[in-house]
């Protein structure tokens, strides 16, 4: 499957049209807390459909609520209680969701974007059927996913990795706001009613990734992001990033030249620095009160000589390292070992064409950050199943590439995304995007 798709000039690609992807399940309207999946999985998909190209927008009802009416301590105390709630309060309610799909409504009128993701609880089979009609009168194409957690431990668990970030439970003792929350999952529980085979598009996943149920997918960007799902895992892990080190012969591609002496001081000091982090992480685990072990570490690198033999000090502490055809850098063509003067000065046009374009522009028996971006969905979809904490070895390029998709930015943006050497960065997947943290350890 080739990716990142081709944009039009609306940002649109014509043959897909335009999706509602409405996301389904327990509990409420999407507190905070990451209980059942649908926000972890949401922003996943959010994130992967950007890096492809597709213009793609997050409207989490929890998000809207909060923005309108506050935190939920000045919300009536019977907003979370779907049984008893009073006239009042249900006027309420309905205002916060009719609002926030009128707005998608203009996402899609307004030719914004191709698709909008729907976070929120659409639990009643009504609900559905309302929002299926609304939409698709509106020539937008429908398509649930629903999210099914029968294992409590996942539950509780994904509660409090996330409880101290939400706004709804600021201030609260953590054992408080996870009993709160379990009460709000409990009430909306006895309304809740379960996708149907005999409705529209759907995708069932059970217990974030264990299974899923696909019913009556069609089209080439529904498949695209049931194929995405597939992958997607709860696990938590932290993603590192470091450049090769210093080679014989610099800024060529076609020396493939191993590591200098000063390349193989970096690398040790890289290694050293990685195995100290991640012990000061595991005490920083421990004293949250995690039952934390040391996770696995996965070194990914390229099969060229200077990443080899910046990760082999990490294999030599016992570290598997698995090298990645995918992951050579961008091939220059003929302007390997040019600097940008030279380029500048014997490809005038062409030089012009780059800084104008830089995503999709080629130089001559080159390749393209496109190019690369196609040869690297591979990593992405083995990136998202890899539960185990990954450390990339490797070449600006690539690592533009890959931390441009786990920050959610458009290609467009990749060129853009730096990273020196001697910086480490460390990335943690949360429930709603990434933290990203950036250490030296170079001089």
């Amino acid at each position: 499957m080739a990716a990142p798709l081709y944009q039009t000039d609306s940002g649109r690609l014509w043959h897909a049209g335009q999706i509602l992807l409405v996301f389904v399940g327990l509990p409420g309207e999407r507190v905070r807390p990451l209980a059942r999946g649908k926000t972890h999985v949401s922003r996943s998909v959010e994130r992967y459909l950007r890096w492809l190209g597709v213009r793609t927008q997050v409207f989490s009802l929890g998000d809207h609520r909060r923005r309108m009416l506050g935190p939920s301590a000045r919300l009536p105390p019977d907003y979370f209680q779907p049984q008893a709630r009073s006239p009042e309060t249900d006027e309420l309610r309905t205002k916060i969701r009719v609002t926030l799909e009128e707005e998608i409504a203009r996402y899609f009128k307004d030719n914004i974007g191709q698709v909008a993701i729907y976070d929120a609880n659409n639990g009643t089979k009504a609900a559905r059927i309302a929002l299926r009609q609304k939409f698709e009168a509106q020539g937008v194409n429908v398509f649930f996913i629903e999210n099914i957690c029968d294992r409590e431990d996942i539950v509780e668990a994904n509660i409090r990795s996330v409880k101290i970030s939400s706004p709804d439970y600021a201030g609260w003792n953590p054992d408080d706001a996870v009993k709160d929350y379990m009460r709000r999952i409990a009430a909306h529980a006895k309304l809740y009613e379960t996708m149907e085979t005999s409705g529209g598009p759907f995708v069932k996943i059970y217990n974030i990734g264990e299974r899923l149920v696909v019913n009556n997918i069609r089209g080439y960007l529904q498949s695209r992001i049931v194929f995405f799902l597939m992958n997607v895992h709860h696990k938590k892990r932290t993603i590192w990033f470091a450049r090769s080190g210093q080679s014989v012969v610099e800024q060529s591609f076609k020396a493939d030249a191993d590591l200098s002496p000063q390349g193989q001081e970096y690398a040790i000091k890289l290694r050293d620095f990685i195995v100290a982090k991640r012990r000061e992480l595991l005490e920083e685990r421990v004293k949250s009160g995690e039952r934390a072990h040391e996770r696995r570490l996965t070194v990914w690198t390229s099969a060229r000589r200077r990443c080899i033999s910046t990760a082999r000090p990490m294999a030599e502490l016992g570290y598997k390292v698995i090298q990645r055809q995918q992951m050579h850098e961008l091939n220059p063509g003929d302007v390997d070992g040019l600097t940008p003067d030279q380029i500048k000065e014997k490809y005038p046009e062409e030089f012009k064409r780059s800084e104008t374009d830089p995503y999709a522009h080629r130089y001559p028996r080159a390749e393209s950050y496109h190019d690369l971006s196609v040869r690297l969905e591979p990593v992405i979809l083995e990136l998202e199943r890899e539960p185990a904490d990954i450390l990339f070895i490797g070449h600006g390029s690539v690592i533009r590439c890959i931390m441009a998709y786990l920050q959610g930015m458009t290609p467009h943006e990749i060129p853009r995304v730096e990273l020196r050497r001697g910086d480490v960065v460390q990335v943690t997947p949360s429930a709603y995007g990434i933290s990203v943290n950036t250490h030296f350890f170079w001089q």
